[in-house]
């Protein structure tokens, strides 16, 4: 027999025993009146004092949930703190690794080095400016006086040679050849370590010609560089080298080394003097369809003959990076920068193969080239052999070879400056010039006139004074060739005043380009400086996070713990609430009743009234047996909801036996009443 049948049998037992005591009741109904209100009134107030008891409990339940509410959000707020001090942590615990006394050296030195190079862009900004003012100043002035002025260049050609240097150092301030991080960790791991497999990761992020066809369109096309030079001249071999030189040694710095190449007179004269002895006085091909490559024995004579170490590299020069149009003889400027620029984006992103990215390691290396020791002073020369191939000649300078000496600035903004100031000077002389001369030619025009004037009167006098007409003739002619040299000498200062106006435009692009290479060095700048920063303050950078870290931790700890706390008392509001509903649901149960039993009573007889007074006492002593069964009945219910966590939801069964058992007291007879009645459900 199960549980639910067991309990409906208990009700029905229940049910025959409270009719016989129903009976009884109705004999003794006068003698019991009075108790039987009594009752009432204090069944009805049960009832009251039970429903107040649910509504304090109900407060208390919802209150417990809020809290559990509040909890939750603490634990999840806490474990977010948790996770991102952990990432602090692990941030902290690398930088303390990294904050050997090397690296913090290394990085002081490399923020004392940048401070340098800010303070002297500063300075440059500063100093350009103050010219731009001044040119544009001039440029006003003589602008207006020059407004029908043609385009000419002609006159300003003996300035071609003083503005090589300028405008090269206007293409370097532009052209730029930047490394991403994955290149440079390939090739520090190819050159650590020269396996098959470094060798192919190197080569997929270095991406080869295509890249350098990319990097090709980014330089920088001037039409005034289209000037035809002598590749061996002073001033183009200074641009030449300055250029490479400051190429290089800013892939050198991305490559992390505070070490740079230098650019020198004497260093570019070694080079034009070895090519020249040792490539074309011995008709030495280097490439070509019968390359021979470098020439060894001339380097190690060379290098014997000026006491030092030298390392050369070559590159295709004007054979294929000007698509074969430039030849010594008719070679621009602009070619020879531009195969300069080419031929060290292919040394770094195109050199692998049988090169096995040799150039590379040239470039980037400090205190050996390729493998040979003594280059801890590298000074950079370049040359162009006959057969139109770069040369790149890598020198150890020392004071005994002398050749850093006559070193040129790699400053790219002081050229430029010197350019513009000659400019301002020319332009203020030009402006001068063209007054008087525009004086002078309407002189001479005025002249001409009067002389015309003069003629046609005299031709047409009726005097015919040959004489006075010969005289008139030879003045107008004079007049005419005064006219013409004064027309000669205003277009030539008006040329002049062009090219002034082109030297301002010029001087204003090179202030643009000295304010951006001042902001990258300024940004530059405080990247070291934080880098020293995180270096120097290590130990207190990851005691903060540490503490921080463990102090997440703890607060986690904390706050999981109130959550459990709130959990457990949300559960014991839960049961009190359970409870205190189960006692309002049996309250008005027992005020139904004994609602039933006074009707029953009230409608018996006399006799009945008297056979229920005698037999009062047992009617109250067995509905307090009754009431006592029905309260160990709600106390086992009680005990069962405290292990299963919830009273209301699983003690139905006997709620209704209950229910029956007290029910039954009212039937007598009667298929009426409260037999349907069910409890209320908890639905919390």
């Amino acid at each position: 027999m199960n549980k639910k049948k067991m309990i409906r049998l208990t009700a029905l037992v229940g049910v025959a025993t409270a009719t016989g005591v129903v009976a009884e009741a109705n004999q003794a109904h006068a003698a019991t009146t009075t108790t039987t209100e009594t009752t009432n009134q204090t069944t009805n107030a049960s009832v009251e004092s039970t429903q107040a008891a649910v509504d304090a409990a109900q407060n208390a339940f919802d209150t417990a949930q809020t809290s559990v509410d509040n909890a939750q959000a603490n634990v999840t707020s806490a474990s977010n703190n948790v996770t991102s001090a952990s990432a602090t942590l692990s941030s902290a615990i690398a930088n303390k690794e990294a904050a050997t006394s090397e690296n913090i050296a290394s990085a002081t030195s490399a923020v004392s080095s940048q401070a340098v190079v800010v303070a002297s862009a500063s300075q440059a900004v500063s100093e350009q400016a103050g010219v731009v003012s001044a040119a544009a100043s001039v440029q006003a002035s003589a602008q207006a006086e020059a407004t029908s002025a043609s385009a000419s260049l002609s006159s300003s050609s003996a300035n071609v040679a003083s503005a090589t240097s300028a405008q090269a150092a206007e293409v370097q301030s532009s052209d730029v050849i930047n490394m991403s991080v994955a290149y440079i960790t390939a090739l520090k791991n190819y050159l650590a370590n020269p396996s098959s497999a470094n060798a192919a990761a190197l080569q997929e992020v270095a991406k080869g010609t295509d890249y350098v066809k990319e990097l090709q369109q980014k330089f920088k096309s001037d039409a005034s560089l289209d000037v035809v030079v002598d590749p061996s001249d002073p001033t183009v071999q200074e641009a030449l080298s300055v250029y490479a030189v400051n190429l290089i040694n800013h892939l050198r710095n991305q490559y992390g080394l505070t070490t740079a190449f230098g650019a020198s007179a004497n260093a570019n004269v070694a080079a034009i003097d070895f090519v020249k002895k040792y490539y074309d006085d011995e008709d030495w091909n280097i490439f070509g369809t019968t390359g021979k490559g470098h020439n060894k024995n001339g380097l190690d004579a060379y290098a014997n003959q000026l006491n030092t170490s030298i390392a050369e590299d070559a590159g295709s020069g004007l054979t294929t990076w000007v698509n074969g149009k430039a030849t010594m003889a008719t070679t621009t400027l602009h070619n020879l920068l531009y195969a300069v620029y080419s031929d060290i984006a292919t040394m770094l992103f195109d050199d692998g193969g049988t090169n096995n990215w040799s150039h590379a390691q040239s470039i980037f290396e400090d205190g050996t080239i390729l493998g040979t020791g003594g280059f801890n002073n590298v000074y950079l020369g370049v040359a162009f052999d006959k057969y139109g191939y770069a040369h790149y000649e890598l020198y150890n300078a020392t004071e005994g070879n002398q050749l850093g000496n006559n070193a040129y600035s790699l400053d790219v903004q002081t050229t430029a400056q010197t350019l513009l100031t000659n400019a301002q000077a020319t332009l203020a002389s030009a402006k001068a010039s063209l007054q008087r001369m525009t004086t002078n030619l309407m002189v001479a025009k005025a002249a001409v006139v009067t002389a015309q004037d003069q003629l046609a009167a005299l031709e047409n006098s009726s005097a015919s004074d040959l004489v006075a007409v010969t005289k008139a003739r030879t003045q107008l002619a004079s007049a005419e060739t005064s006219y013409q040299t004064a027309l000669a000498t205003y277009k030539q200062k008006e040329g002049a005043l062009k090219k002034a106006g082109d030297n301002l435009a010029a001087a204003q692009a090179s202030l643009e380009a000295a304010q951006a290479t001042l902001a990258t060095a300024k940004a530059k700048l405080a990247e070291l400086e934080e880098t020293v920063a995180n270096l120097t303050n290590a130990d207190q950078l990851l005691a903060a996070a540490q503490a921080a870290y463990e102090q997440a931790v703890a607060n986690l700890t904390t706050a999981t713990g109130n959550l459990g706390a709130a959990q457990v008392d949300l559960a014991k509001a839960e049961s009190q609430l359970a409870l205190a509903e189960d006692a309002a649901e049996q309250a008005k149960v027992r005020a139904a009743i004994a609602a039933q039993v006074d009707q029953q009573l009230n409608g018996s007889t006399a006799n009945d009234r008297q056979s229920a007074g005698q037999g009062a006492t047992s009617l109250k002593t067995n509905g307090r047996a009754l009431t006592a069964t029905v309260a160990t009945a709600s106390a086992a219910k009680q005990k069962q909801g405290a292990n299963q966590g919830r009273l209301p939801q699983t003690g139905n069964d006997d709620q209704e036996a209950s229910t029956m058992a007290l029910v039954g007291l009212g039937m007598l007879g009667m298929a009426t009443g409260l037999y349907g009645y069910k409890k209320k459900k908890l639905t919390k």
